[in-house]
């Protein structure tokens, strides 16, 4: 077996497709007692699960089902593997660097990735889809980002 030339060093991110999203947010403020890093105005809201690794902090995300449309074409926004699941995709975080090596490997492995930044937090993701349709994606802050 030939091992990819990255590592997965943490988890991320855990994205869950909400249809409500306003009792969901409630719920992991003020039951579980998360820290929120982004309130969800634009139907996605953002909280602090624990830092990571490389400064990357682990956060859960809770998408409303029409809100953050998936990185792939053909998903939809309906909450029920692949698109029809309430998980909207699972984020393993890796070394910002790797990240280039992963692109190159999921391309050699016949995967189309499709690469994102997130300026708002400094990362940048790599999203491909596993053979059930949920998508993965490997996430990295970008060591030069400066912001808050």
């Amino acid at each position: 077996m030939v091992k990819p030339p990255f590592t997965i060093r943490d988890l991320g991110e855990v994205a869950i497709r909400c249809g409500e999203i306003g009792p969901m947010f409630a719920f992991y403020r003020d039951i579980i007692g998360l820290e929120v890093l982004r309130a969800p105005e634009s139907g996605i809201g953002f909280f602090r699960i624990c830092t990571g690794y490389a400064g990357h902090t682990c956060v859960l995300a809770l998408f409303a089902a029409e809100a953050g449309a998936a990185a792939f074409a053909g998903t939809t926004g309906a909450v029920t593997a692949g698109s029809h699941s309430s998980l909207h995709h699972l984020a393993l975080t890796v070394d910002y660097g790797e990240q280039d090596e992963a692109v190159a490997w999921y391309r050699r492995h016949g995967l189309e990735p499709v690469v994102q930044e997130f300026p708002w937090i400094g990362w940048r993701g790599v999203f491909v889809q596993d053979p059930e349709g949920n998508t993965v994606e490997l996430v990295a802050k970008d060591p030069a980002w400066r912001g808050g």
